[in-house]
C-alpha cells in the first residue's frame, strides 16, 4: 500500500475525537481504538455497497505509523479497491487532526476484507455495482 503519506486517499468516512478514556499508560491512543474506528468504517464503506450486512474477515496488512494524542480528532478514510462475488477489499486510512490546528498527519494504514452476509450470517452475493 505504497500510497501517498501527504493526503488521505479514499471517502472520509468515519471522524471522532479522541479523549483521555482511550489512552494507555504512555498517554497516547490505544491502537486498538484507532483500530476499531478503521473497522467501523470498512462496515459502513462495504455495507453501502453490499446494501446489507457485512462482517470483517481479514485485515490484511495494518501499520501504525504515528501515535495519536489526546484530543487529536481522528479521520478514517475508505477506498474500495476490488470486488469479488461475495467480498470486497478495502484500503483505509487513519489520519489525525491536531486540535491546535487543521494540518493532518497519516498515522495507521491497512487492508481490509469484508464479506457481504445474510440474515443468518452466511456469506452471500453482492448485488450488481449500482450506476
Amino acid at each position: 500500500m505504497d500510497r501517498t503519506d501527504t493526503m488521505p486517499q479514499g471517502e472520509l468516512t468515519v471522524r471522532i475525537p479522541a479523549m483521555p478514556g482511550d489512552a494507555n499508560a504512555n498517554g497516547d491512543i490505544f491502537g486498538g481504538w484507532v483500530v476499531a474506528h478503521m473497522d467501523m468504517a470498512a462496515g459502513i464503506r462495504a455495507a453501502e455497497r453490499a446494501r446489507g450486512r457485512v462482517a470483517t474477515i481479514a485485515i490484511q496488512t495494518l501499520t501504525f505509523k504515528k501515535p495519536v494524542k489526546i484530543g487529536d480528532t481522528l479521520c478514517v478514510y475508505t477506498s474500495l479497491e476490488k470486488v469479488g462475488n461475495t467480498s470486497m477489499t478495502l484500503s483505509i486510512e487513519a489520519w489525525t487532526q491536531s486540535r491546535t490546528s487543521r494540518k493532518e498527519t497519516k498515522v495507521t494504514e491497512g487492508i481490509f476484507v469484508m464479506v457481504a452476509i445474510d440474515d443468518d450470517g452466511r456469506k452471500m452475493s453482492l448485488p450488481p455495482a449500482a450506476v
